[in-house]
């Protein structure tokens, strides 16, 4: 998609995310990386803080939804994360990855990802 954009990655959190007995009562480290398109255009364009998106805003919104556990899915908490940064009047899509470093799978893995992209005028019935 065309379009300025903003990035944060990185972001780093303990959280309850999984479906094992254990992983209902023991937090987990998971990293997500979120990606909002603005209009095009409007990134520079002032330098007026009330036309952008407040980082802090935006991390704050990632925060507030990891921090409401547990999480049984990793894609429902992505699927939650995009729905809530959506809400921010300038944002028209994101892209949301999270990364679970200590997944459950029996063999060397650096970590399992969950990568999903949401328009505000997407509509989950389309084909």
């Amino acid at each position: 998609m065309k379009g300025d954009r903003i990035m944060l990655r990185g972001m780093r959190f303990h959280t309850l995310v999984g479906l094992l007995p254990h992983e209902e009562h023991v937090p987990q480290p998971l990293e997500l990386d979120v990606t909002v398109w603005l209009p095009l255009g409007q990134v520079g364009r002032t330098d007026s803080p009330s036309q952008l998106v407040d980082y802090r805003d935006l991390y704050a919104t990632v925060a507030d939804t990891v921090g409401r556990s547990p999480h049984r899915l990793l894609e429902a908490l992505c699927e939650k994360i995009a729905a809530r940064v959506l809400e921010i009047a300038a944002v028209e899509r994101v892209r949301v990855a999270a990364r679970k470093p200590h997944a459950p799978i029996p063999g060397p893995l650096d970590y399992v990802e969950v990568v999903l992209e949401r328009g505000r005028h997407d509509r989950a019935d389309a084909p």
